[in-house]
């Protein structure tokens, strides 16, 4: 395939310039509280609070739960999207707004929605309950809240990774004799896999930071963004920062993957 060459620019040519300083300034606006986190923190402050056993259930909790709920939202979500990207029907276009619901539900409101659903009065919070199962104030209220709001980052991200995968090639395996859930494992996924990487990775960094929910649906035991409010809430905000920086290096490490995930999906356009 033939790349077209970039434009050359004159030398003297300073239109970039404003969209330079405009990129910059949002760009120094989202740097600077990072910066002033470093800033106030102590080493000292560091050690003594990573060493608290609480920080270490906290984050083996949030690492644990968003895993899960990843794998939920891939088990469930991406045949989602390739039902909305491929398939055509009447209820299309309510199922996909549905699926943006998440996105613009304050998540307070979202916590208390499931907590209504799977609390211990809900119909299937009550049902599980008297048969000794509990979703409230457990890692699996954790997962639900979630799932619940990291849904819609997978879900969007495979169905534009499908909608660029040439129908061509599925319906060649179709003329082949295979089914539809043959060329969705086969064909679809393989070929719309870095874009669906991609969304899971979004997936499990929002999973990770989950608050609003969280918190009204299982408080307990305590997550990474939980404990983090509650330190601030009891101790102050020193003892917060640690927390706070600690929230930031387990997402700068997801960062990395998903531009390793962005960069194999350029190799592979």
């Amino acid at each position: 395939m033939t790349t077209r060459p970039h434009p050359r620019r004159a030398p003297g040519d300073l239109t970039r310039l404003p969209l330079l300083l405009f990129g910059v300034i949002l760009l120094i606006y989202l740097i600077g509280p990072l910066v002033a986190l470093v800033g106030q923190i102590s080493g000292r402050d560091l050690a003594q609070t990573y060493g608290d056993p609480r920080t270490q259930s906290a984050v083996l909790t949030s690492l644990g739960t968003a895993s899960v709920s990843t794998l939920i939202v891939a088990v469930f979500g991406v045949p989602l999207a390739y039902v909305l990207a491929r398939f055509r029907f009447r209820l299309k276009r309510l199922m996909s707004a549905l699926v943006f619901l998440p996105l613009v539900l304050p998540p307070v409101s979202a916590g208390i929605l499931l907590l209504i659903l799977y609390g211990p009065n809900g119909p299937i919070g009550g049902l599980l309950s008297s048969r000794g199962i509990d979703l409230v104030d457990t890692a699996s209220g954790i997962v639900l809240a979630q799932v619940f709001v990291s849904a819609p980052f997978v879900v969007v991200s495979a169905r534009a990774a499908f909608e660029r995968v040439d129908r061509e090639y599925e319906e060649a395996a179709a003329s082949m004799g295979a089914t539809t859930w043959e060329t969705f494992r086969h064909v679809s996924v393989p070929m719309a896999r870095a874009g669906i990487l991609a969304g899971l990775t979004l997936g499990w960094m929002r999973s990770l930071g989950e608050f609003g929910a969280t918190v009204i649906l299982a408080y307990h035991p305590y997550s990474l963004p939980v404990l983090n409010y509650v330190d601030l809430s009891s101790t102050g905000l020193s003892e917060a920062l640690p927390l706070a920086l600690l929230a930031l290096i387990l997402a700068a490490a997801a960062l990395l993957v998903l531009f390793a995930v962005d960069e194999l999906t350029l190799r592979t356009v």
